[in-house]
């Protein structure tokens, strides 16, 4: 049970950022750049701090993998080095680099002689977000907040929270320097507790989006009175059609999974169709087998590979083709036509990214619209589901959902709209009973 003291910190704290989020809803561009560009040199500067605490992170969380409490990859993300902040300093520059979000006049109607009407871009508020292990997350959350103008509340895993408070730190001294956007911008909470009471919080939040594992994004959605973006399950697919190209099939299928495979974007089930090369087919699975996947097989797949006794294959179960493994595991599948595979996809998949290749154009097109994924790709890896490789900046975390994002989310998700009308004293009397009628032109934003 919530004490009232953690109710009453966190309401204040949530007040703090509702006011601070008024600021920066009226923040130019130009200041917003300044203080990205500033908070770069900032972690440069202070980058043996940032480890010195992080290393006290990563003691912590060696412990925790030892004692069955944290998995090894997400022991492997709390690492930081001095690449890794680099990569944050040019990640606060690239997200300056970018366009204001915000004040965009996305549709202009005039709906009479001096009565127009606006819809124009405008910042979400107050975002909660909800991650695990990687501390670097609270520098690209960072930016692309206060880039887009919302304030956010930070909660990150008690494995990095060390790597937190000093990032967050560097933020506060960042904001405190220029005074423009107020320091209260950006928060931590670091307590389950504190969460508890958080996503009940639907008149002080606008939006929360969990990063993490999915148990973690799963409990959110389920207990939160509060709009969640995000998504649970990265169960990705890679089919290979009849009409591949060879260079492309391998190229597609080792990337997807061999990139980096304890991430959302990693594919999951290699789909193929029964009429592709048994030998390219072989060839693929066997590079995967030489990397250390571990290949869980259909019956129709085990019947074709039956001639090659250098496989070591186990038999897939139903519960592998809705599994995200994020891991060196593959589930493998042999369909007999596009049909099949996207009906596969589509009822095992979770909405995240697929990808078909194919040298048939016809048929991309139409495997691209009868997908229901977020990312739908034509030769080309999974690993290409990134805000960053999108030209996002960054990302503040993947949405599956159909209502406001979808995809990698990065400003342009941040940022909702709200229609302004401008008049000259028009009420709307005179447009009753057909007295005059509105003209509902569109005004050009040439």
């Amino acid at each position: 049970m919530n004490s009232p003291q953690i109710s009453s910190k966190i309401k204040e704290q949530v007040h703090k950022a509702r006011e601070a989020s008024l600021v920066l809803a009226n923040l130019d561009n130009l200041s917003k750049n300044k203080i990205l560009f500033n908070l770069g040199e900032s972690l440069r500067e202070n980058y043996s701090e940032i480890l010195v605490e992080n290393s006290r992170d990563m003691a912590e969380a060696e412990k925790m993998l030892k004692r069955g409490e944290l998995s090894e990859s997400a022991c492997k993300r709390v690492f930081l080095n001095e690449d890794k902040i680099e990569q944050m300093a040019q990640n606060c520059e690239s997200v300056a680099s970018l366009p204001d979000p915000s004040g965009q006049v996305l549709k202009a109607t005039r709906l009479d002689e001096g009565l127009e009407l606006f819809r124009v871009s405008c910042p979400i508020g107050v975002i909660l977000v909800i991650f695990e292990s990687r501390p670097d997350v609270v520098i690209q959350i960072f930016a692309l907040a206060l880039k887009s103008g919302n304030a956010v509340i930070l909660k990150g895993g008690k494995e990095a929270q060390n790597s937190n408070r000093v990032l967050t730190g560097l933020i506060h001294k960042t904001l405190d320097t220029y005074k423009t956007a107020p320091i209260n911008s950006v928060s931590l909470v670091e307590s389950r507790d504190e969460v508890a009471e958080l996503v009940k919080m639907s008149a002080e939040l606008d939006l929360i989006i969990p990063r993490g594992s999915n148990e973690l994004v799963q409990h959110i959605q389920k207990n939160a009175q509060v709009p969640v973006l995000g998504h649970a399950d990265g169960i990705c697919h890679v089919f290979l059609d009849e009409a591949a190209d060879e260079a492309k099939s391998l190229e597609v299928s080792l990337d997807s999974k061999l990139d980096y495979p304890a991430v959302c974007n990693a594919s999951e089930t290699l789909l193929v169709h029964q009429k592709f090369s048994d030998e390219l087919f072989s060839e693929i699975l066997l590079k995967m087998q030489d990397s250390g996947v571990e290949l869980r097989v259909c019956f129709e797949t085990e019947q074709r590979l039956q001639n090659f006794p250098q496989f070591k294959l186990k038999k897939a179960v139903e519960e592998d083709w809705k599994t995200e493994y994020i891991d060196l595991i593959l589930a493998v599948k042999t369909v007999k036509s596009a049909e099949e595979a996207v009906q596969h996809i589509n009822h095992y998949g979770s909405k995240h990214t697929d990808t078909i290749v194919t040298e048939n154009s016809e048929l991309a097109e139409w495997f691209m619209n009868a997908v229901d994924s977020a990312g739908v790709f034509w030769n080309a890896s999974t690993r290409f589901a990134d805000g960053f490789r999108y030209g996002l900046g960054a990302e503040v975390g993947v949405s599956t959902g159909k209502i406001h994002a979808r995809g990698p989310v990065g400003l342009e998700g941040l940022v909702i709209y709200k229609y302004k009308l401008y008049g000259n004293g028009h009420g709307v009397g005179r447009y009753s009973d057909a007295k005059r009628e509105l003209l509902h032109k569109n005004i050009s934003m040439d």
